[in-house]
């Protein structure tokens, strides 16, 4: 999916401006500003519009973290995981809402996608491990629309 899809949907989500997004970003020791921030917002057809690169959506997602569970400053920040894949944003979600397996699964029942436990399990897998599966661009289309409903209701 692509990142500037994703950034649109966990702002509407988050119900954040841009000069918040910016400080989401900045809490994982990212920088942008806010002209960036309404570039990556922009529809793709807008001539203005600016792909959203895979190192700010890593900052992003890891100040998400740290924006809805806090930093622990004990532990030293784990190493980004370039290139950004929907499994990586799927985990990175998981975590940041401090979502279980069987949470997971609603999420995406309310979307009206109906997945098995095995299916799941695969794209929380590491890459080299024998079975892990690529999550799709419509299943996180669909958790993500599952998770709106979820924090704002019906």
């Amino acid at each position: 999916m692509i990142n500037n899809d994703v950034l649109r949907s966990l702002r509407y989500i988050l119900n954040v401006n841009d000069q918040k997004l910016t400080e989401i970003i900045a809490l994982s020791g990212g920088t942008t500003t806010i002209a960036a921030i309404k570039s990556f917002l922009l529809s793709d057809e807008d001539p203005k519009y600016v792909p959203c690169d895979d190192e700010t959506m890593a900052h992003f997602l890891d100040g998400l973290i740290y924006f809805k569970r806090g930093k622990d400053e004990s532990k030293p920040p784990m190493p980004f995981e370039l290139p950004i894949t929907n499994n990586v944003i799927l985990k990175k979600l998981r975590v940041a809402f401090t979502l279980k397996e069987d949470d997971i699964h609603q999420i995406l029942e309310s979307a009206d996608w109906k997945m098995g436990r095995s299916e799941l399990s695969a794209f929380m897998r590491k890459k080299d491990h024998p079975n892990y599966r690529e999550c799709g661009d419509q299943v996180l289309r669909y958790f993500l629309r599952g998770l709106k409903t979820r924090v704002h209701g019906a």
